[in-house]
């Protein structure tokens, strides 16, 4: 592209494309992107040196990358000593299957050149933002993050050496990771790290959340002056964890508060003066929780993804989850194809060469993640296999049940995130204890499914009807694990039922376009 644009430019509907030196230079004017690789497969776009060295220069994303399924930006050198002007990215990446985002060198040197981030990766699935010497040197760069990560499904973040060595840097995260599940975020040398007067505020900070980890590498370390304070810290049903590693070491005059602040968090070589904890939750505590079932559940369960096998009675009233198929669509290959097809983590170097992966990190990171899932070990009295044919699947269900089996499914997807009535409900087999195996989509090129075989479950088929008019809208199949004593005593279904593994039977609904195979009756 022209390193030097002379007039406004205005991307409507665009895919992805490459930008080098893009804006560099400009005085004034503004850029927008609207409608950006929008409901593409893999969306994959490069801004280098973007807006370097800029002044009074405006840049807007309006629905980035949204609905895409494989989402991966690269911004290196972004706004480089960018002098006024602002960047706005708003619903940056939403409904997202798998992102990838990398601001590396972001607004370093700086001055007064305010960033924005609203609705960012908002109810994606699995992803990694990495914002590397991020805002470092600079001048008074305000930046805001809205809704960042709301009710988005394990994303990932690292900010490394944010804003480091700035003068003035003001931070706002507001809603940060909220009702989301297990989020991950590294900060490194986080918090103006040998800075200047930097104000850094975390409000509603992973509120709601289930779980969750984050890290926070030399905090506010030989900063002078810094300010900063978590409102509202980790308030969630099942708090995660957090550590503060030389929290405020060699600080002057570091002021830090913790307003409604969680357990579970440590502190090593922690600052002893600046710092106050106010309203501090303590174990037990169910504070912003709703009663769902005779159990407590955050946000993230509800609707409720699980259930107690006494719920599949005629009359009662429950909440269906989301049961929607989310993932791209695939189609197998026939065996003769797949059975030539390297698939292990041992020929990854052939596998990434067939998929064209070598240069695409995050279908490389796909690739890995699945075959790495498909050869974990089984859990005790599990057998499982990933398969990529219809040949495959049948012939492991056969080798586990038999030749005399029957596939079954929800039928639709009516009642889904709504209230239903349970009508007739049907015990597969007498609703006798019995063997099943459950196949569910993996994330791959082609369609690929995780089936597996686990003893001591029930297997029902019940009607779904609409609460007020009691019409049948559906066929839904229930399966109820009898046996959970080998299950992590943090599985989400222990988060919504209570009490822990083996002491409760789980059960849950087969969603869209995952099955399970059984014995006729």
């Amino acid at each position: 592209m022209n390193s030097r644009q002379p007039k406004d430019s205005n991307f409507a509907v665009y895919d992805g494309k490459r930008f080098s030196a893009y804006g560099s230079g400009r005085v004034g004017g503004g850029d927008a992107f609207r409608n950006y690789s929008e409901n593409t497969n893999f969306a994959s776009s490069g801004f280098l040196k973007y807006s370097s060295a800029s002044t009074g220069h405006h840049e807007g994303f309006s629905s980035y990358s949204s609905d895409a399924n494989v989402a991966s930006s690269n911004f290196t050198s972004y706004a480089g000593s960018a002098t006024g002007g602002n960047g706005d990215f708003s619903t940056y990446m939403p409904r997202v299957n798998v992102p990838d985002l990398k601001f590396a060198s972001y607004s370093v040197n700086g001055n007064n050149h305010p960033m924005s981030f609203k609705g960012y990766v908002d109810d994606t699935n699995s992803g990694n933002q990495q914002f590397l010497n991020y805002a470092k040197n600079g001048n008074g760069v305000p930046v805001g993050f809205t809704s960042y990560g709301d009710t988005s499904n394990v994303i990932g973040s690292t900010f490394s050496h944010y804003g480091e060595l700035a003068n003035g840097a003001n931070v706002t995260f507001t809603a940060y990771t909220s009702n989301a599940n297990n989020p991950k975020n590294e900060f490194k040398a986080y918090g103006g790290s040998g800075g200047n007067g930097g104000s850094d505020s975390f409000l509603s900070y992973r509120d709601g959340a289930n779980s969750g980890v984050d890290t926070f590498l030399s905090y506010g370390r030989k900063s002078n002056s810094g300010k900063t304070s978590f409102v509202n810290y980790g308030n969630s049903f099942n708090p995660g964890s957090d550590s503060f590693r030389e929290y405020g070491k060699g600080s002057i005059g570091q002021s830090t508060g913790f307003k409604i602040y969680a357990l579970n968090s440590t502190f090593k070589e922690y600052s002893k003066t600046g710092v106050t904890f106010g309203q501090y939750t303590k174990p037990g505590s169910n504070k912003g929780s709703k009663k769902v079932g005779g159990s407590f559940a955050n946000k993230w369960s509800e609707p409720v993804k699980f259930f107690r096998e006494k719920m599949l009675k005629k009359g009662t009233i429950m909440m269906m989850p989301d049961i929607v198929d989310k993932m791209p669509i695939r189609s197998f290959l026939p065996r003769a194809i797949t059975s030539k097809l390297p698939f292990a983590t041992s020929k990854l170097f052939d596998v990434k060469k067939v998929f064209k992966a070598h240069d695409n990190f995050v279908l490389d990171r796909v690739l890995t993640n699945t075959l790495q899932e498909c050869e974990h070990a089984p859990s005790p009295g599990e057998t499982k296999q990933c398969v990529g044919s219809i040949e495959d699947m049948i012939d492991f269900a056969v080798s586990v049940l038999g030749h005399d089996i029957v596939v079954r499914t929800t039928e639709n997807v009516r009642g889904s995130k709504k209230e239903v009535m349970i009508g007739e409900v049907k015990g597969v087999n007498g609703g006798k204890l019995t063997k099943s195996v459950s196949c569910h989509q993996s994330l791959y090129p082609y369609l690929l499914y995780y089936c597996h075989a686990v003893p001591k479950v029930r297997v029902y088929v019940a009607e779904i009807l609409d609460v007020i008019s009691k019409v049948k809208i559906n066929n839904g199949v229930a399966i109820c694990h009898i046996d959970t004593s080998s299950w992590s005593p943090s599985h989400g279904a222990f988060m919504v039922l209570g009490p822990g593994p083996g002491q409760i039977e789980v059960c849950h609904w087969i969603f869209q376009n995952d099955m399970t195979w059984t014995t006729t009756d």
